[in-house]
């Protein structure tokens, strides 16, 4: 079945964040909206069929997790990553960002120091002040348009951290990070008594070319030193079914983390989130629909380095391995930060994320969403373009 990821979207109405909270936000709603990720394309039929049909039975009652759910997950990580795991190896999350906070609530206490990677993405160093804990900055090094960990840095500021909170692929740099740096920061928090939490989320939106590496999956060390988080939601266009999951094959940490979890009633989701998730992941259709899709984004992503070459040389995109996301490099065009939002906004009519709020690293960048229509990206490209011109860049 071939998909169409051109056609255009109204989701104006239906409570959608990327276009309810421009006004709020931005002061304006007439802004095209390329901020927050998801994306515009429809959730996969097969999702949507999936749950018209539990709405067939008419009683919606509090529920378990059925099998279908442990073996949907097992077998796509699987196929997917060549990662084995058993059904006692799996939990379910509310969230990634839900499931990360209860990590650290479970595994540190207040005033513990906990690792991030700057810029990166900004509710975890969000969740680690309103947790009460200390927050150790390891930034990422940018050459060549690629960010690399600074992994001589880490080792040294690493110690007394109590965990290590990896996004792997990298957001907002796109960076898939390769098996052989892995496996050093799985050396380095080992050696360290670091604990690695590392957010997946990105992991089934590897573009054609590169290949992800679950963390878990480098070393012994990596496997029994952490807490992997996953989900279907970017991959397949339904983080509003809160159906994400953790994978953690340390029996004692995994079994502290669901004593946890399940003494606050965190650890069952509802209905739907198990339907959406077991439909995604299940049958060939999602396979087939996600390979469209990274076609698609690949395409549109291509798109925007071209043009902005072309006609916006000093605005650049650094190309994602991984993801939707396209962190932009604005830094030519000597504007200081607030002053490039209120560009972006104010001059171009766009809403994108301020590069500033994964970390003072972000200075001089914005993230755009890619995963939209074609003809929305070249809407907002003309309406950059006419920007750029009129600011005389």
């Amino acid at each position: 079945m071939q998909y169409d990821f051109d056609e255009i979207i109204d989701r104006r109405g239906t409570g959608a964040l990327k276009y309810e909270a421009l006004l709020p936000r931005w002061g304006r709603d007439d802004l095209i909206p390329l901020w927050v990720a998801d994306m515009d394309f429809k959730t996969p039929p097969f999702i949507m069929e999936a749950i018209r049909r539990r709405c067939e039975h008419e009683i919606l009652g509090y529920t378990v997790k059925p099998r279908a759910f442990f073996d949907a997950i097992r077998n796509w990580v699987g196929r997917r990553h060549g990662w084995e795991v058993r059904a006692s190896e799996i939990g379910f999350a509310p969230g990634i960002v839900p499931g990360i906070s209860s990590a650290i609530q479970c595994f540190t206490e207040p005033g513990d120091k906990i690792m991030i990677q700057p810029p990166v993405y900004h509710p975890f160093a969000m969740i680690i002040r309103e947790n009460g804990r200390e927050i150790v900055n390891n930034p990422l090094l940018l050459e060549n348009g690629r960010y690399r960990m600074d992994v001589d840095h880490m080792r040294e500021a690493v110690r007394g951290c109590r965990m290590f909170i990896l996004c792997n692929p990298h957001n907002p740099g796109g960076r898939v990070w390769s098996p052989e740096e892995l496996r050093r920061v799985a050396e380095i928090c080992a050696e360290s008594g670091t604990l690695v939490v590392s957010d997946e989320i990105h992991a089934d939106l590897a573009l054609p070319g590169h290949r992800h590496t679950v963390f878990a999956t480098v070393s012994e060390q990596a496997r029994m030193n952490s807490v992997t988080y996953m989900a279907p939601s970017k991959a397949f266009n339904v983080p509003g079914l809160g159906s994400s999951y953790l994978i953690c094959q340390n029996p004692a940490l995994f079994g502290k983390y669901q004593s946890f979890v399940s003494g606050r009633e965190l650890a069952e989701g509802h209905v739907f989130a198990y339907e959406g998730l077991i439909s995604a992941y299940s049958g060939p259709e999602g396979e087939e629909w996600l390979k469209q899709a990274l076609d698609y984004i690949q395409e549109n992503i291509r798109y925007i380095d071209r043009e902005l070459r072309r006609r916006m040389p000093k605005i650049k995109a650094m190309l994602p391995d991984a993801s939707y996301l396209v962190f932009l490099d604005c830094r030519e065009l000597n504007l200081p930060q607030k002053e490039l939002a209120e560009f972006f906004v104010d001059g171009a009519r766009l809403a994108l994320n301020d590069g500033s709020i994964f970390g003072k690293e972000g200075e001089g960048f914005m993230r755009l969403n890619a995963g939209c229509p074609r003809s929305i990206l070249e809407r907002a490209l003309n309406q950059l373009e006419a920007a750029y011109r009129e600011r005389g860049f």
